[in-house]
């Protein structure tokens, strides 16, 4: 059970034209116990990125759902589309 008002703290990571966008590459984010990566990338707007190849890796593991809890330390990396050339 989910205790209300419990705060986790998250670390985010941006590479390539996200950081960019965002202005950073590296934020820290208190979060509510429960929150899952779907919320974070609904928070941070960055749902259209997904539909155009955006990978989320959670403590560096590629996840391929988003309704998985966070958890406190969590490091949740955001990988842009890699081109290949």
């Amino acid at each position: 059970m989910v205790e209300p008002g419990k705060a986790i703290k998250v670390k985010l990571l941006f590479f390539g034209p996200l950081a960019e966008s965002m202005g950073q590459r590296e934020i820290e984010v208190a979060l509510e116990l429960g929150t899952t990566a779907q919320q974070l990338i609904e928070r941070f707007d960055l749902s259209e990125h997904l539909d155009s190849g955006l990978r989320v890796a959670i403590d560096g593991q590629i996840v391929t759902t988003m309704d998985s809890p966070l958890t406190d330390s969590s490091e949740v990396a955001f990988l842009p589309p890699v081109s290949g050339g």
